[in-house]
């Protein structure tokens, strides 16, 4: 019988997750609807609910910590984030 070798390749990514959001003066619909479904439930002690997304990014191996904030920073405004309505929020997961 041949032996098998298991391969593990291990690649050093940094990820960053990205948190979006209405901003607080923004009416949320969506969270109105689930909390009034939750109270439905019998979940009598939601007050409130606020939806949102959030994008999980694998950054290259041998990206700067710096840079790579920069470039989260930028993204989330200017491409995943409606400034004008919406707020973000980056954080690196090691």
């Amino acid at each position: 019988m041949d032996d098998e070798k298991l391969l593990v390749i291990y690649y050093d990514y940094m990820k960053a997750r990205v948190y979006v959001t209405f901003k607080s003066t923004v009416l949320d619909p969506q969270g109105q609807t689930i909390q009034r479904a939750l109270n439905g439930l019998g979940h009598t002690s939601i007050a409130g609910v606020r939806q949102g997304k959030f994008f999980d990014i694998e950054i290259a191996p041998g990206a700067e910590r710096a840079q790579a904030e920069s470039e989260m920073n930028q993204i989330a405004q200017d491409v995943l984030a409606n400034p004008v309505i919406e707020e973000y929020r980056v954080e690196f997961l090691e």
